[in-house]
């Protein structure tokens, strides 16, 4: 616990915040990074197939099969949120199922899903951005700064 927290709390608190630390279970790390990585992992290994069967049955290249993969990748993980199916796969593997699009989808989709019965526009609409909703901003002003400095410094001719 932070210092500056710990001088605001009497001693009572602070004598319980020591006896819940020592029952505290500890936490399997080197587990639970095993499971991330290997549903990550597993991820990862469903788009490069898919990657690669665009490139193979679609002759698209390595630049055009990304867009697919990662249409269809959003596809399954919201048909999976929706089963309540990813959900299950998320409580297991931890942040290996967050990082990825994926984990994107699953947030948005859950939160569409939760708020459906408040209504299309006041329910879905406006309720399924408030978990991702700073990640868009955030990917949005990234886009705009990269874009400003590579207009700046950038090559020009391409």
């Amino acid at each position: 616990m932070a210092n500056n927290k710990k001088k605001n709390m009497t001693p009572t608190q602070q004598e319980y915040q020591a006896l819940a630390k020592e029952k505290e279970p500890p936490r399997p790390i080197g587990k639970n990074c095993f499971r991330a990585f290997l549903v990550g992992g597993f991820i990862c290994l469903i788009g490069q197939g898919l990657m690669e069967m665009f490139k193979a049955w679609f002759d698209f290249n390595d630049k055009t099969a990304g867009n697919p993969t990662v249409a269809v990748l959003i596809l399954i993980s919201v048909i999976l949120t929706t089963f309540g199916v990813y959900d299950k796969i998320a409580q297991w593997a931890g942040a290996g199922s967050s990082v990825p699009v994926t984990g994107f989808a699953n947030s948005l989709c859950s939160a569409a899903l939760e708020h459906k019965s408040e209504g299309l526009v006041l329910g879905v609409g406006g309720n399924m951005f408030k978990l991702a909703g700073s990640v868009i901003v955030y990917g949005v002003v990234s886009a705009f700064v990269i874009g400003i400095l590579h207009l700046i410094f950038g090559t020009g001719g391409q």
